[in-house]
């Protein structure tokens, strides 16, 4: 489905944006366009790279006329850029939305104006009953392109996203702390022992991105299942794997974390359709006439769960040493570590 295309990827030069670009770079894509506002970083990637099917524009999604610049010619768009740092967006609220909410209306605008075939938006856990400035922000991107959706005849312009939970070893997460911590012979700092998180290669983030290209309906919200651990179990994996013997230091909660992520709210778990690996949201398009809706309401709402990082598959500190050494980054720096 890539052959002679041309994806454009938003927030390109980010951790899962250049996953996503190595991934179809193995494709028969013609072209892919990194869309983002750092031009260090795609300089970075220019002479990392040195593949001409790879052709960089400077933009900012905050401004339409440089998407519209960028976004001519496009089949696909891959919705990446966003502001994701927890603690800055609570300081700067407006800047999450800015970036967040109309950065998204500004690209899904371009992309439908420019008959782009198919739309993703990348969302977060954190979106599901959220309680952080980053969160709210996310839950609305989905409102956004869901509601966008809507307007445009999927024929034309395919409108979808894909939600999922802490990737490992991106940047600014937990993992490339402790490693951090370990090497400058520090106390590994955990927030709440009990806390759980979803742990997902950026290879399955990716792969959760193939599997909406080609099976997500407009205004689905596409989910893979991902198993969990406590962050007291993940600190102990990175000590065992390092052969660190220093104690674990709790410091406490961190202003607007939550105890557990959450991918499916009880709400969308009632009508989630399963596929294997993959949950499928559909869209709510019920219109505005409410009161047909009155008296039917959904009985199966009442008697079932949500789908969070406390009752998903939990891994053991065997398996969460297993999972770490899956990743490149792990693997380099524990070579690195025992030289």
């Amino acid at each position: 489905m890539f052959k002679d295309k041309i994806l454009m990827i938003t927030g390109g030069t980010g951790s899962f944006g250049n996953a996503v670009m190595e991934r179809f770079l193995d494709t028969e894509i013609k072209e892919i366009r990194i869309f983002s506002r750092d031009e260090k970083k795609q300089d970075d990637m220019r002479k990392q790279y040195k593949n001409d099917k790879i052709k960089f524009h400077i933009g900012d999604v905050r401004d339409p006329q440089s998407i519209r610049n960028a976004i001519h010619g496009v089949d696909y768009v891959f919705h990446a850029a966003a502001l994701k740092q927890v603690p800055s967006c609570e300081f700067f609220p407006l800047e999450a939305v800015k970036t967040n909410v109309l950065g998204t209306e500004n690209v899904l605008q371009a992309a439908i104006d420019e008959g782009v075939k198919k739309a993703i938006c990348l969302s977060t856990d954190k979106a599901a009953y959220p309680i952080n400035a980053m969160g709210i922000s996310k839950a609305m991107m989905e409102k956004v392109f869901v509601a966008k959706s809507r307007t445009v005849p999927e024929d034309k312009t395919l409108i979808c996203g894909t939600r999922y939970g802490n990737v490992m070893a991106s940047r600014g997460s937990v993992i490339p702390l402790f490693i951090e911590q370990i090497k400058n012979n520090q106390s590994l700092t955990v927030t709440n022992p009990e806390m759980t998180r979803y742990l997902m290669s950026l290879e399955e983030a990716v792969e959760l991105v193939i599997f909406a290209f080609k099976n997500a309906k407009s205004g689905d919200i596409m989910v893979q299942k991902s198993p969990a651990s406590t962050i007291e179990d993940l600190a102990q994996a990175v000590k065992e794997l390092f052969d660190y013997k220093k104690e674990v230091k709790i410091i406490g909660t961190r202003h607007g974390e939550k105890l557990y992520e959450t991918l499916l709210t009880k709400e969308e778990y009632s009508k989630a359709e399963d596929a294997g690996n993959f949950y499928r949201i559909p869209a709510d398009n019920r219109d505005l006439n409410y009161d047909k809706y009155f008296g039917n309401g959904l009985e199966k709402l009442s008697g079932e769960e949500e789908y969070n990082s406390h009752n998903t598959t939990r891994l053991s500190v065997e398996e969460v040493k297993e999972k770490l050494l899956t990743l490149d980054y792990v693997r380099s720096e524990l070579e690195s570590w025992k030289s």
